[in-house]
């Protein structure tokens, strides 16, 4: 791991906490002064965290449990009493609480989990943006379901161009709706990985980007590689550990969504080949105990594919891959053309 660049992200939640802490405190103040009667309440409850502490301590066996038992009723009771107040208020329960951007590891970038000290998704998703996502992931905010326009997409079926039945419109709606089924299983090990194929400009990157907010948002962690750099950077971490991008080869192994995008747009070569066949075979083999998906876009299709990366790949893409094959105009082109 990097760890000039952990402690650099490890400053900024230090900040960010210190600052939520310091805004809760304000808004406490400002409450106190108008409502005494938020502050006796605040110190009835510090009162009994004391007298818990107390009991646990110095209470014989036999009275400790029923101490405890009735000085924990008094504390709900006071929260709820609280938290009434502050409603009659009109502010939320969580209005004196830090507002943490983090729910999970409340900005500290860690989190306990099974009596141990561990990373929290949240933490490891920055390092990643900082690390390998920022010229891919750049427009997460711009290009989401929210801007997602099927109109963009010609319904004119053209089966001679296209060689489909449908029009780009309508293959994109079914498309969408299969990606929809991706999303909302993804933590079930039976759903499938995805590789997109079509031409440049037909929507792939695009939708690719769509899937990573969305799975961003359920706190999982996402890494965006294209096919030549993240080639180039395993070879350059393989023969160069020490100065090495924050164990690039493990993240890539165990992140839970790997997009790899322009496969096919590298220099192949058997290293690449079986570099390839080990991130697809070891992440499949990775849903026995974590669930990690992969979707593999490319401008090749099923049988380009099939020949250029072996058929020990092709076998792994085939029984464990929904392929979904984008058509129509290039809409890059067509937006230029405009502008």
């Amino acid at each position: 791991m990097d760890n000039s660049l952990l402690k650099q992200v490890l400053r900024e939640y230090e900040k960010k906490r210190t600052k939520a802490i310091l805004e809760a405190e304000a808004r406490k103040k400002e409450l106190l002064k108008v409502n005494p009667k938020l502050l006796e309440i605040d110190e009835e409850l510090s009162k009994i965290s004391i007298q818990t502490a107390k009991s646990i301590i110095l209470a014989d066996s036999k009275e400790k449990a029923s101490l405890i038992a009735n000085l924990k009723k008094k504390n709900n009771s006071l929260i709820k009493e609280k938290n009434e107040f502050i409603k009659n208020l009109s502010k939320e329960n969580t209005y004196l609480n830090p507002h943490f951007e983090c729910k999970l590891c409340k900005d500290t970038g860690y989190i306990q989990k099974d009596g141990t000290s561990q990373m929290c998704s949240c933490l490891k998703q920055k390092i990643f943006d900082i690390a390998y996502n920022k010229s891919n992931m750049g427009n997460l905010e711009r290009e989401n379901f929210s801007s997602f326009n099927l109109r963009v997409f010609s319904d004119k079926p053209d089966k001679e161009k296209y060689k489909s039945e449908i029009s780009p419109r309508e293959n994109m709606q079914i498309i969408k709706e299969k990606v929809k089924f991706f999303i909302d299983d993804f933590d079930n090990p039976e759903e499938k990985n995805l590789i997109f194929t079509g031409n440049t400009g037909v929507g792939k990157t695009f939708l690719s980007n769509c899937i990573a907010n969305e799975i961003l948002k359920i706190g999982k962690t996402v890494l965006y590689q294209t096919a030549p750099v993240m080639f180039d950077e395993i070879n350059s971490a393989k023969f160069d550990r020490e100065n090495s991008k924050f164990d690039l080869y493990e993240n890539i192994l165990n992140v839970d969504l790997l997009i790899i995008d322009d496969l096919g747009t590298e220099k192949i070569t058997d290293t690449k080949i079986t570099e390839l066949f080990t991130i697809i075979n070891t992440r499949l083999l990775n849903q026995n105990h974590k669930i990690t998906k992969t979707i593999i876009s490319t401008n090749l299709n099923v049988d380009e594919l099939f020949k250029t990366y072996t058929t020990r790949i092709g076998s792994r893409l085939a029984g464990n891959y929904r392929f979904l094959r984008f058509f129509g105009e290039d809409l890059r082109f067509k937006k230029a053309k405009k502008e």
